[in-house]
Parts: C-alpha cells; structure tokens; sequence
C-alpha cells in the first residue's frame, strides 16, 4: 500500500491525548508527509498550538479548523490509539509511506526520461539525478560555504562583540569568564571534573543560578531528588546553612526571613530541573527537545555524566561514555545551546603529588577529553589535607585543563560549603606551605 491510514489515524489520536508526544516526533514529522488532506491539515494546527505552548485537544483544533474538519472527525481520531507510547513507531510509518509514494513518483519521470531520445543521454542522466536528489530533501543541507563569503558575513559578528554584543552568557565568576572569553557559548560541551565532594555540583549549580537571572536553564539533576536540589537553593538564594534547613530544631532554629528571601530571588530565576535518573542520550535529546520549545533553552547542566545509560548496554562503559560525550556535543550544536557536563575522575587522581587533576583521570572514557571544547577540574586543598590552616578552608583552585578558544591555567575560588555556593576570590590566595602531615606543597 502506499498510505498507511490507520498508521495516521493512531498518531493523530495519540497526539490529541497526550501533547507531550509531539517532542517525540517534532524533529522528523511534517504535515506534508500524510496521505489524507484533512489529516495534513489536522497535524498542521497541531503543531502550530503545541508549538505556542498551548494546550491542543479536540476541542481545541476543532474550533481552530471550524469548517474544514468536524469534530465528529476528531472524535473519531482521539479514540484510535492502540498504544500513544509507540508515536515513533507510527511516525516511521507514515514518513515511510510518503517517501514511498515519492520515489513512485519520481520512477515514473525517470522512465519517461529513458524513453526520451531526443535528448542527450548525459543530459537525462543528469536530470535523473536531480529527481533522486529531490527525495532526500529533509536530509542536512550542503553548508560549505565560500572563504571569502564568509568571512564578510562573519564581519558583523565582530562589530557586534566590539559594540559590546557577544555570544557568550558569562558564568558569575569573573576570572573564569576571563578564561573563557567571555562565558560559555552556544554549541559548546564544557566538563567540569572532581572526585566526591570536591563541589562539582555545586559549581554547576552556582552557575545555572547565576546564568538563570538572565537565560533560560534546564538542570538534568541524576543524582539528586528535587528535594535535595530545593535544599541547595534554598541554601544558596538565601545565604542559609544547608545544616539548618535540612535539621531546623538543631542549634539556633531556622532564619526563615532569609529563607523566604530565597524564595522570592527563585521568581525571576528561568531554571528549571528534572531529577530522572538513569537518561540514556536519546532521553536527554527528548528533554532538552522539549524544554527548548517550551521555555527555550541556553545551557543545560548535566549532573552527572558518569549516571548515564548507554544506549545499547552490551557495550562496555568506555564505549558507551564515548557515545555519550559525542551524543551531548552533537546535541549542544543542534540545540544551538551550551552543555555543562559534570564528570566524576577516576581514583587515581587522589595519588598525585599535587592532588590537581589531569584530563586522563577523566573516569572510563578518553574520547571525553577529545569531545569536550573546555575542560575544568575543580581542586580543595583541605580535603586532601584537614591539618591546613582556617584561612584554606573556603579556597578552591579551578583549573582550566582544555580551552579550544581561549587559554588554560588556573584561577582561585570561593568555596562558601555551608551555603554550597562558589563564588570569586578576593584578595591574595593563602600562602603555600609545606604541611607537617604529608609533606607535600599544598
């Protein structure tokens, strides 16, 4: 057959009852592909209200297409659907089929160009070609484009950095920004890698917070419940102890003046968290899919990349956080978003001298390192070494490991652990000593 009608009757009904399977199909799905017109024009006004952020049923499309579809029709569509969880499975088929009768098509031009003597046979031939090309015309578009064109259009980018316009979504911490040109940029995959309780997730937390006041954020949380991920905030926003949120009768009770302080900062913050664990890439793309469409999407924090599931789990872990980290950079230039990725390091890290970490104590996978356009390592001296002085107690040390746009090196922090916030350090960083207890340069 060349339509498969009750292929398009299921994903019609399966979308009226569930709008969130529209993400599922956004990418690949356009109304053109569906055989019956009506149902050409149903898809059409669903997409356009989904697309809105509205919610799309039958009543809905019925007062939309008033005279065109009645809703007798649409009653019919929203009780055909054998399982709304196979929406996939029915948009393959109803792509499969117009690209069917497409190429139907096409053959028969074909054959009426080889019955064509009068012209050369280079010429039909050529033009053969040029049908065949016609059906591959959803397929990614020919992007090479002209040295010197351009660079006449990059032009304008550059004036617009030198007015003050850029790209970049600067992070909160000055010194980083530095390093980064600017801040993180559309496209880019940035790692930031540290054993257990070094702070990674607090760092990607501080900078989706700073980030959120101005741009949209989506915080995939793995590891922590919302719950957990509430704390923090509230920690955070309302410069609270997470001791005393999380046990209020302990010691001197709650503020909770400040803590309603760090509610009400939350309201102008566009973030916004999801605490599924175990995303496999293909889950991650749906969300960051659905979260652009309906919020927008400018950087999406993954905690942590080490909590990902393979796609095929008969692979081994290094092969499949390979897959992952190119997953999550193919992702961040279709999505045209920056990604932050945590990552925890291998064990080994501990061992050195300098207990600083190098890009190969990234855990089970080096194609990390090679994916990743920057790669920052997080280092507190403390916890490698309690003997240390007060004064080390909130100092970090980050450093930037790999930087394709800019330089590497190493910048100070501000560690407040109580408040689980980074922020920039001030002033001289403590004094290097040699410890009694190691006997090592911290």
């Amino acid at each position: 057959m060349s339509s498969a009608i009750e292929a398009e009757y299921a994903l019609l009904g399966a979308l009226l009852l569930d709008n969130s399977a529209f993400d599922k199909i956004a990418d690949r799905l356009k109304a053109s592909h569906f055989y019956v017109e009506k149902h050409r024009i149903i898809f059409a006004e669903i997409a356009h209200e989904i697309g809105k952020g509205e919610i799309c049923d039958v009543m809905s499309v019925g007062l939309a297409l008033k005279g065109e579809v009645t809703f007798e029709e649409l009653g019919v569509l929203a009780q055909y659907v054998p399982s709304a969880a196979n929406v996939r499975r029915f948009a393959d088929m109803v792509i499969e089929r117009s690209q069917s009768r497409a190429l139907a098509g096409v053959s028969a031009e074909i054959t009426e160009l080889a019955q064509d003597h009068t012209r050369p046979i280079d010429e039909r031939i050529d033009a053969g070609q040029a049908l065949l090309a016609t059906l591959v015309k959803d397929a990614p578009k020919d992007d090479w484009i002209g040295a010197y064109e351009g660079m006449v259009e990059h032009t304008q980018v550059i004036e617009d950095r030198a007015s003050g316009q850029t790209q970049a979504i600067g992070t909160g911490l000055a010194d980083l920004d530095d390093y980064l040109e600017g801040g993180l940029r559309p496209g880019e995959l940035v790692i930031v890698g540290a054993r257990p309780s070094m702070g990674k997730t607090a760092l990607g937390l501080s900078i989706a917070v700073h980030i959120a006041r101005t741009h949209s954020v989506g915080f995939l949380s793995m590891e922590m419940t919302h719950q957990e991920v509430r704390d923090r905030l509230t920690a955070m926003l309302g410069r609270v102890s997470l001791t005393s949120i999380k046990r209020p009768s302990r010691g001197e009770g709650l503020a909770w003046d400040r803590v309603m302080d760090g509610v009400e900062s939350a309201k102008t913050l566009r973030l916004r968290v999801s605490d599924q664990g175990g995303l496999n890439l293909n889950q991650v793309r749906l969300k960051a899919r659905s979260m652009r469409r309906q919020h927008g999407l400018d950087v999406l924090v993954v905690d942590y990349i080490g909590l990902m599931s393979g796609l095929d789990p008969k692979q081994n872990r290094n092969t499949q956080l390979g897959e992952i980290s190119r997953g999550l950079k193919a992702l961040g230039k279709e999505m045209g978003c920056a990604i932050l990725c945590l990552a925890q390091l291998n064990r080994q890290a501990e061992d050195k001298p300098d207990q600083m970490p190098k890009m190969s104590d990234l855990r089970d996978s080096g194609e990390i390192e090679q994916d990743a356009d920057v790669i920052l390592f997080i280092k507190r001296p403390i916890m490698a070494t309690p003997e240390l002085g007060p004064e080390w107690a909130n100092y970090a040390k980050l450093r930037v490991a790999k930087n394709r746009q800019g330089r590497c090196g190493d910048l100070d922090l501000y560690y407040q652990g109580d408040q689980t916030l980074f922020t920039s350090w001030s002033g001289k960083p403590p004094t290097k000593e040699k410890t009694k207890h190691t006997g090592r340069f911290e």
